[in-house]
Parts: structure tokens; C-alpha cells; sequence
């Protein structure tokens, strides 16, 4: 059983989803989960089946207290890098809940302090912390449906399946059919091998 707070009640958790795509947003998102919240199914999203994440995204939503999402999108994460894209996303999501958290538990082990809010880096939070993995739900599945929207335009990239991710798949369209605008230009979109096709 996850524990509900890290810190206090009126804690966000925040966590993000996408970090590792070619193509694109990094997505995340805030909760802040009422006093007493208990759900036997929640745990850190990459855990969870399609199924399970898109059972629980509802129940969240309709539960917290506050919850917001935010997606950065390719043109800024070539602009900021993926770090500072995944923590600005962070920012915006929590700067949207209403009300504002007196604590924040982030998943991972990097942040940077929002507006002077207490926070705590949980590395593998969103398997340990309710609040983070109830974030980590709500970023995986906004996420998700947001590459399967892309995905009726770009049907060669296959991204209702992979969601962006550098699978074999994936791989062979960019250098078969080269980089959209979706794509992360800083990234590696093929291995070095490759990199003469694209």
C-alpha cells in the first residue's frame, strides 16, 4: 500500500511522463489528493496496464482536491533541454492547482523550488507516494491520448502505439520518411549508424 502523504495533507505530488521520446511533449502533472484517499489500484503508471491507468484517471480527477497538467512541446524542449523542460512542466502544472500545495513531493531526484514551497526529491515516488503516482497516472494518460490525436495525421510513425518512444518501429519511419515538426531535433532520432539515411 502506497503511503498517501510524504510530508502533509495538503501536499502536490508531480511527476512527468515522456521524458525519453523522440516525438512529442514531456508531460506533467499536479495532485492534490483529499485526507483519506485509498485506492488498491494505484501505483507508479509504468506498472499499470492501458486498462488500469484509464480506470484510474477518472477517480482521480474526480476525487482531488486539485489536479492540473501541462505539456511542454518539442519546440521548447529544444530550447530549454529535457531537464528543464520536465521541471518547467512541473512548474505549470502546479502553479495551476487550486489551491496552492504547501508542500510538493517530486518523482525523481532533481527539481527546482517553486515559489519557495517546501519540497522533497522521492527517487521512485510514484511506486512509494500516493499523490506521485496519482500524478504519474494523470501525465502517462494525457500523454497518451494526445500522441494517439497526432498519430491520425502521422500514421506512418505508428505513434498510437509507441507514443513517441524510440522503438525499432519508430526508428525505421524517421528514416524512411524523415522528422515532423513533433519531433525533438535535439535528440538522437536515429543511431549514429543510420544517421546517413536521415
Amino acid at each position: 500500500m502506497l503511503q498517501l502523504y510524504y510530508h502533509c495533507s495538503s501536499e502536490a505530488g508531480t511527476d512527468e511522463a515522456g521524458r525519453g521520446c523522440l516525438a512529442g511533449p514531456v508531460t506533467a502533472a499536479a495532485v492534490i489528493l483529499p485526507a483519506g484517499f485509498s485506492n488498491n489500484l494505484l501505483t507508479d503508471s509504468k506498472q499499470l496496464t492501458e486498462k488500469q491507468r484509464n480506470i484510474l484517471r477518472p477517480i482521480i480527477e474526480r476525487e482531488a482536491v486539485a489536479y492540473a497538467v501541462c505539456h511542454i512541446m518539442p519546440h521548447e524542449i529544444d530550447q530549454l533541454n529535457i531537464l528543464r523542460a520536465s521541471i518547467t512542466a512541473m512548474h505549470r502544472a502546479i502553479a495551476q492547482l487550486n489551491p496552492q500545495p504547501t508542500f510538493i513531493a517530486v518523482d525523481g531526484n532533481k527539481f527546482v523550488p517553486y515559489n519557495s514551497i517546501p519540497h522533497a526529491c522521492i527517487v521512485k515516488g510514484d511506486g512509494k507516494i500516493q499523490t506521485i503516482a496519482a500524478a504519474s497516472v494523470l501525465a502517462k494518460t494525457y500523454r497518451d491520448a494526445y500522441m494517439e490525436t497526432l498519430a491520425a495525421d502521422y500514421p506512418e510513425y505508428h505513434w498510437e502505439q509507441n507514443k513517441g518512444y524510440p522503438t525499432t518501429e519508430h526508428r525505421k519511419a524517421i528514416a524512411e520518411y524523415g522528422a515532423t515538426p513533433h519531433h525533438r531535433k535535439t535528440f538522437q532520432l536515429l543511431p549514429a549508424q543510420q544517421l546517413s539515411l536521415f
